[in-house]
């Protein structure tokens, strides 16, 4: 059994990468004192696994984690990757799994947010942006956990990532 301390990070990687690049920028740097273990060291998935697979190793990562952050950016509540009905196994004429799975039409990251939610464990949501904006949030964690901005714009009118009020979120 794995020791759940590690912290997971569900993000819309095709539109928020920068986002989850900085924070292992923050966790990997001697300068700043941001540290945590990132659930998705323990196994990959891959782009060719079928979505049920992912899921599952979705699932497998939550289990053992003690934070669920999710990055929330302009696109989030609106994914769509890891619904079966986007899979190559999927059958829309039956509705059903070509290879016998159940089906489960939601996104990796509201899956991701639902089962944050039953494991109980602390959440986290940053905004990629300069202000929270709860319409954007997938609505299982939507009023639940610490929500944060992620970056900011000074006074120079330049918009900067905004290092302190992401630590404070996440160390709570």
């Amino acid at each position: 059994m794995i020791s759940n301390n590690l912290t997971y990070i569900a993000a819309d990687f095709d539109n928020d990468k920068d986002a989850v690049e900085i924070l292992h920028k923050w966790n990997e740097s001697d300068h700043w004192s941001l540290h945590f273990k990132d659930a998705h060291e323990l196994q990959q998935s891959y782009d060719s696994s079928l979505y049920c697979s992912i899921k599952s190793s979705l699932k497998m990562r939550m289990d053992a984690s003690k934070t669920f952050i999710l990055i929330v950016g302009s696109k989030t509540n609106v994914v769509t990757k890891g619904g079966c009905q986007n899979c190559g196994s999927y059958n829309s004429w039956t509705k059903a799994c070509g290879k016998g799975y159940s089906v489960d039409y939601r996104s990796y990251i509201k899956y991701e947010c639902d089962e944050a939610v039953k494991a109980g464990i602390k959440i986290v949501v940053l905004y990629n942006k300069t202000q929270v904006d709860k319409s954007l949030c997938p609505e299982a964690v939507k009023n639940l956990g610490t929500h944060e901005r992620m970056y900011y714009k000074a006074t120079d009118g330049k918009y900067y990532w905004d290092y302190q009020s992401v630590k404070k979120a996440i160390e709570g």
